[in-house]
C-alpha cells in the first residue's frame, strides 16, 4: 500500500469490481437475529425453497461507515418481511418491484430506516438493486411469527422457482 494511503487522514481512493466481489452471506456482514423457533423453521424451508437459486447478494464495498451491496432477486422472489438494524438506501438498476402499493421501476429507489419491517416482490423480469448503509455490519431480522406466515412464503418461491433457471439479470450485465 503506498505511503499516502496508510495515513488516517489521507484521502481514499479505492476500486471495486463486481466480478471480484464475494457473496453477502460467505462475508459474514450480515448476521439473522431475532430468531425464534418458529421463525428459524421458517427461515430453513425458505432457504430449501430455494433462495440460493433465486437470489444473488454481493458485497461490493465496504468501510466501518458504510457498505453498498449489489443484489438481483428474479421475478416472484418471495422476501419474507424483515428489518435491518441500519438505515439503507434502495437503487433500481434494473427490472421491476413492488413495495406496497407502489410500483418502482430502474431508475427509481427508497429508503427503509433502521428496525422498520419491509418486504417488497420483484417484478416479471426480476430486479437489481445496489443497497446502501451507513454500517459495514448489519442484523436481518424476520418478523413473520406463524407457521401460516411461512407456508405462504414458501408457496411463493415453489410458485416462482420453475421460472428462474431461463433468467438473466435484468441489466445484461454480466455477473462474473
Amino acid at each position: 500500500m503506498p505511503e499516502a494511503d496508510s495515513r488516517d487522514d489521507s484521502p481514499m481512493l479505492r476500486i471495486f469490481r463486481g466480478r471480484e466481489a464475494p457473496d453477502l452471506n460467505e462475508t459474514q456482514k450480515m448476521t439473522l437475529a431475532g430468531l425464534t423457533p418458529i421463525i428459524e423453521s421458517g427461515v430453513a424451508r425458505w432457504v430449501g425453497a430455494g433462495v440460493g437459486e433465486g437470489n444473488v447478494t454481493k458485497l461490493l464495498f465496504a468501510l466501518p461507515t458504510m457498505s453498498l451491496t449489489y443484489a438481483w432477486f428474479k421475478s416472484g422472489f418471495a422476501l419474507p418481511l424483515h428489518s435491518h438494524n441500519a438505515d439503507c438506501l434502495y437503487y433500481i438498476l434494473a427490472g421491476s418491484l413492488k413495495l406496497g402499493t407502489e410500483e418502482l421501476g430502474a431508475g427509481e429507489g427508497f429508503f427503509v430506516g433502521r428496525d422498520v419491517p419491509y418486504t417488497y416482490k420483484p417484478g416479471p423480469e426480476g430486479v437489481e438493486v445496489l443497497e446502501f448503509r451507513t454500517v459495514d455490519s448489519f442484523d436481518m431480522k424476520f418478523q413473520g411469527k406463524t407457521e401460516a406466515y411461512w407456508n405462504k412464503v414458501v408457496a411463493g418461491m415453489d410458485a416462482a422457482r420453475p421460472n428462474w433457471p431461463d433468467e438473466a439479470p435484468p441489466s445484461g450485465a454480466p455477473l462474473n
